[in-house]
């Protein structure tokens, strides 16, 4: 709709989660780095949480193409929707790790997919299960995952499980069924909400890797009222972004003012409802436009 009319080559606030857009903000480098080395730890599960549109999802799929790159050392299997029962998970893993599994029960998944962890175990092979939206797998299905990690080829080559999820996973963890599982994570991080610089960061970034490279699109006004209302979530900033450059492109600008993010705002409801964006607006003298 407006790609040509900005200069760009393709949408860069698109909310399908892309790594050519990943951006190294220091939280998300840090967590990148620390589940990296948490795959080669001796801990069995790691996490990541972060409300929603934080970029796990993003991080994830980071994660998977890196260590694409290293097919002789890691397999990898990715669970994105994990609302399974036990034997419903069985069939995911197995499936993933490329097994015969459609006619098999749950003990028999367990065996096969055991099997399976002890030959790449000892063909040195590292094994590593992703698992999105961590928050929404019933209690009964992560202790069948947890009983995957106990198969040991050798010492250090067990199953590794990396959950990314809402600040509920919390409180799954906290389940007393599931209390067994505290001592065996090697890796707990929780992704931030960016701060200004780092939205203003994220915005420039998107845009560059859309192909734009002319002067600055986003004033400085528009910038803080997209941060207020979106508080820093990439998600949220990726929607008014986008409305607001659809504004634009309506009234045949291409310099993205206050006016257009706030009628982006007032599209949004959950941007709408933020506390702080209509103080910023209207708490003094509207700010000329840069």
């Amino acid at each position: 709709m407006y790609i040509q009319h900005f200069g760009l080559a393709q949408y860069p606030f698109s909310l399908t989660p892309n790594t050519r857009f990943f951006l190294k903000l220091p939280s998300h480098q840090e967590a990148f780095e620390g589940l990296v080395r948490a795959l080669e730890d001796s801990g069995q599960f790691a996490k990541i949480t972060g409300e929603v549109g934080t970029g796990k999802t993003m991080l994830c799929r980071k994660l998977l193409n890196a260590l694409a790159a290293h097919k002789a050392t890691y397999v990898t299997a990715y669970i994105p929707h994990p609302i399974l029962s036990e034997e419903g998970i069985m069939h995911a893993i197995a499936g993933e790790l490329g097994l015969e599994h459609e006619s098999l029960n749950y003990r028999e998944l367990l065996k096969r997919i055991s099997s399976e962890l002890l030959r790449l175990g000892n063909l040195d092979m590292r094994v590593a299960l992703f698992i999105d939206e961590a928050q929404a797998l019933p209690e009964e299905s992560l202790k069948a995952i947890s009983l995957l990690t106990r198969v040991e080829a050798k010492p250090g080559r067990h199953l590794k499980v990396v959950l990314f999820g809402q600040p509920e996973l919390e409180t799954l963890l906290q389940q007393p069924s599931l209390a067994m599982l505290e001592e065996h994570f090697c890796f707990d991080y929780h992704l931030p909400a960016m701060d200004r610089d780092g939205t203003e960061a994220y915005i420039q970034h998107r845009l560059a890797k859309a192909g734009y490279s002319g002067p600055h699109m986003f004033a400085n006004k528009a910038i803080d009222l997209i941060y207020s209302a979106s508080g820093g979530v990439p998600r949220l900033i990726n929607i008014l972004c986008h409305k607001a450059l659809m504004v634009a492109y309506g009234k045949g600008e291409t310099r993205i003012h206050e006016d257009f993010v706030t009628a982006a705002i007032e599209d949004t409801e959950t941007a709408s409802k933020a506390p702080n964006w209509r103080q910023r607006l209207f708490g003094s003298k509207p700010a000329a436009r840069k």
